[in-house]
């Protein structure tokens, strides 16, 4: 399901203009990112929990080269979600 087809489904369910509806879902998008942005986590409760997971330094091979490189550690945005999303999923999908 892309980012149109959420849209055009909400503003059927709910009767809002899509102009609308396309305008909030990205301010609650840019509201996510800005938040793991700043180091802070999204919980959003039924739903799941955006995290920020850290990646510790470590060695890696570059074989078109063959040589030994060290990746950074760095940060990386990851979803969980809640137990209920993830029980309704199991037992609905076909």
């Amino acid at each position: 399901m892309t980012k149109a087809e959420i849209v055009a489904e909400i503003a059927n369910k709910t009767g809002i203009e899509k102009v609308a509806v396309q305008a909030t879902v990205e301010a609650f998008m840019d509201a996510v990112k800005d938040s793991m942005v700043k180091g802070e986590n999204v919980y959003l409760r039924g739903f799941g929990s955006f995290t920020i997971k850290r990646r510790a330094e470590k060695t890696g091979r570059n074989i078109s080269k063959n040589t030994t490189i060290i990746i950074p550690a760095h940060n990386i945005p990851s979803f969980k979600p809640a137990k209920t999303f993830v029980n309704e999923v199991k037992n609905k999908v076909k």
